[in-house]
C-alpha cells in the first residue's frame, strides 16, 4: 500500500481555497493548549476557526480543567487567535469508560487509542455538521507518539458518515512539533506528560 503524504493533502486543500478566495468555517479538535499552538498559527491564516475541547480521556478532573485553561490562556493570549471561539464539549468521563470497556489492558497506542481517536473524531464530525460547519480537523498529529495515518482514516471515515468534509493532516511535519514546544514556552503554557486517561499514566 502507498504511504499518503498527508501534509501534501493538507497543502493542496489549503491551495484551492485560496485560489477561488474562500475561507472555510472550520471545527479544530484540540486535544491540549501546547499541540493546539502551532497548528492555530499555521491555519488561522485561511480559515475561520472554532476550537472544540473534546476530551472525555482526561479522566481526572482537575487536569482536565487545568489543560482547558491552558488552551483559553493561549487563545487570549496569541495574536494568531483573534476571533477564536472555544466550545467545551459535554462528554464526560464515563463516556471514554464505556468505549474503552473491556480494552483497559490494552497498550498505549493499542486498541483503547484507536477507540478514544474514533470518539473524540466522530464526536467533532457530528457537532460540525449540526452546528454548519464547512469543514473539521484535529490536533492529534501534531504528535510524534501518534499515529497520523490511522488518524487520517478514522478521520475521512467520520466525513462520509457526517457529510462534513475533514482536513486531512500530520502537523508535526515540517517541524510542527518542534514550534509548538517553542510556542509553548513563550506563551508560558503547561505542558502534560501522560496523553489524558489513567491508563495512559500506569
Amino acid at each position: 500500500m502507498e504511504k499518503i503524504n498527508y501534509q501534501r493533502e493538507t497543502d493542496r486543500i489549503i491551495a484551492t481555497l485560496t485560489e477561488k478566495g474562500q475561507r472555510e468555517r472550520l471545527l479544530l479538535h484540540a486535544c491540549c493548549g501546547p499541540c493546539a499552538s502551532y497548528v492555530l498559527e499555521y491555519l488561522s491564516a485561511y480559515f475561520d476557526i472554532t476550537v472544540f475541547f473534546c476530551n472525555p480521556n482526561i479522566t481526572d478532573r482537575a487536569e482536565y480543567e487545568k489543560r482547558l485553561a491552558t488552551l483559553r490562556q493561549l487563545c487570549a493570549a496569541a495574536p494568531f487567535c483573534r476571533g477564536v471561539e472555544i466550545v467545551d464539549d459535554t462528554l464526560t468521563a464515563e463516556d471514554f469508560f464505556a468505549a474503552a470497556k473491556g480494552l483497559e489492558a490494552e497498550p498505549e497506542g493499542g486498541a483503547r487509542c484507536t477507540k478514544c481517536f474514533l470518539q473524540r473524531i466522530e464526536r467533532t464530525a457530528a457537532f460540525a455538521k449540526e452546528n454548519g460547519f464547512d469543514r473539521f480537523a484535529t490536533t492529534l498529529t501534531v504528535s510524534p507518539h501518534k499515529d497520523a495515518a490511522l488518524i487520517n482514516r478514522i478521520g475521512l471515515a467520520a466525513a462520509e458518515k457526517s457529510g462534513v468534509a475533514y482536513l486531512p493532516s500530520d502537523f508535526k511535519k515540517r517541524g510542527g512539533y518542534q514550534r509548538s514546544i517553542v510556542l509553548s514556552r513563550e506563551y508560558d503554557l503547561y505542558r502534560q506528560h501522560f496523553c489524558g486517561c489513567v491508563y495512559s499514566m500506569a
